[in-house]
């Protein structure tokens, strides 16, 4: 089997590629990625000699590009994972946004849609999508499945019309699909501009910890390894047409959960108690931000048996644990350094 991973050198597709190429040695996988700022193939080193994996440099939204990928390797699946995911980054540039996360997901099915056009027989499209395009929950209540559609930036719009061309392609030509939503993830390569790790990078270089607004934003959180291994469920098992959403039944208000890292960091860096907490600053709140969003993930558990496999607590420790172990990592990134990497490498 071949199998076409795209957005496979960013934080999510970097974890999900590993599960693929080290679990199924008898697929091929092509990595699929442009190496936009959160494309970093330094992810992906241990992967470089394995001979069931592909690196291919490209744009989806390309079409011409695209097609031409299609016709040399002919996948039998795609696991569709790039995007432009960044929610303050969508507010400045919307643009941006429609063009990846809209068009690339059209050329994308199209391009599946004419090479397995005939033939659908063990093929499938697994769209990776996000739980914002919900909207906002209240006080109470989870994001079902069957949950309406409100999304409220140019980013959680933008993947809401994704959604809604996958679901139309498989009405309107029979394209055997499957979508996941998930809720928001970390763990090891999380590019530092999201919440985590931006935290513990100024934890340990002692700068200013930014939270928007009061900090009473509620996420679910979930570990990434747990999030590639419900792919791959999914994509393995999953009903074709049906949506599941994955989370970490794992609500945390931000100055909780920032509060929780600086507790963590001063214990790993053999800190005074309270001394990475004073570095909070309240900053001004982000236009349209969400209240809360909460994911009800009973579905993938009753149909195909997965459940997250660490406390939010333990996962937070092995993630603070490998940025520690791997400070290099994370001064290449917010130097800009790692995006040398790919023309060292395969220039």
């Amino acid at each position: 089997m071949k199998i076409l991973i795209t957005g496979g050198a960013g934080f999510i597709g970097s974890h999900v590629v590993r599960e693929f190429v080290t679990k199924y040695p008898g697929y091929h996988i092509i990595n699929l990625d442009l190496l936009t700022y959160a494309g970093n193939l330094e992810n992906l080193k241990d992967l470089e000699g394995f001979p069931n994996y592909t690196f291919v440099k490209a744009d989806i939204t390309d079409e011409q590009e695209i097609n031409d990928i299609f016709k040399k390797y002919c996948p039998d699946g795609v696991i569709h994972l790039a995007a432009e995911s960044h929610v303050d980054r969508s507010i400045n540039s919307p643009l941006d946004f429609v063009k990846t996360n809209v068009l690339g997901t059209v050329n994308l099915l199209n391009a599946a849609k004419k090479t397995w056009e005939g033939d659908f027989k063990g093929k499938r499209f697994h769209h990776v999508s996000t739980d914002e395009v919900y909207g906002s929950l209240g006080d109470t209540g989870l994001f079902t499945e069957e949950y309406k559609y409100d999304p409220h930036s140019p980013y959680s719009a933008s993947k809401a019309a994704s959604d809604h061309f996958v679901r139309a392609y498989a009405d309107t030509y029979g394209l055997p699909v499957v979508l996941t939503n998930c809720s928001n993830n970390y763990g090891p390569n999380h590019f530092p501009e999201k919440l985590i790790p931006l935290m513990i990078h100024n934890i340990i270089h002692e700068k200013p910890l930014p939270v928007y607004g009061d900090g009473n934003y509620t996420r679910d959180w979930l570990y990434v390894i747990d999030h590639a291994r419900a792919i791959d469920l999914v994509f393995h098992e999953g009903r074709d047409r049906e949506c599941y959403n994955i989370g970490g039944f794992n609500e945390w208000k931000n100055i909780d959960l920032v509060k929780l890292l600086c507790k963590q960091m001063d214990e790993k860096l053999k800190r005074e108690p309270g001394t990475s907490e004073n570095l909070i600053t309240f900053v001004k709140d982000r236009p349209g931000h969400d209240l809360r969003y909460a994911i009800d993930a009973s579905k993938i558990n009753k149909e195909l048996g997965w459940e997250p496999s660490v406390t939010f607590e333990e996962g937070l420790s092995k993630t603070i644990d490998w940025y520690l172990e791997n400070k290099g990592w994370l001064e290449n990134v917010t130097s800009g350094a790692y995006q040398e990497y790919y023309k060292e490498q395969y220039s």
